[in-house]
């Protein structure tokens, strides 16, 4: 077994890496996705991605994340859902869970 596998299996975390396809962007589903983290003592970040799809990294507690992926199919009120992909990663060091906006230049 590997150190990180060591260290997923000690910590009983994971990391997953979620994109969501549909209409995700400009139906408040950054800041949606980070309450439902914060609720749940989820660690990562969730972004916009270019084309179209909203990029999430999670980390927790396996059936936490489970029921987190349950949320991201369905998303905010506002929002069509219409694929979630997940993966599994390594863990990062997420202090918290981040809504990282466009870098603006002004």
């Amino acid at each position: 077994m590997s150190k990180q596998g060591e260290h997923n299996a000690s910590s009983g975390l994971k990391h997953l890496n979620i994109v969501v396809t549909g209409k995700v962007q400009g139906v408040f589903f950054r800041a949606s996705t980070k309450a439902v983290a914060d609720q749940m003592g989820i660690k990562g970040l969730v972004k916009n991605q270019k084309d179209g799809t909203v990029y999430i990294e999670a980390e927790g507690k396996p059936f936490l994340l489970d029921a987190f992926v349950d949320w991201c199919k369905e998303g905010p009120e506002k929002a069509v859902v219409e694929d979630v992909t997940v993966t599994e990663g390594e863990l990062k060091p997420h202090q918290n869970f981040d809504v990282v906006k466009k870098n603006l230049l002004w």
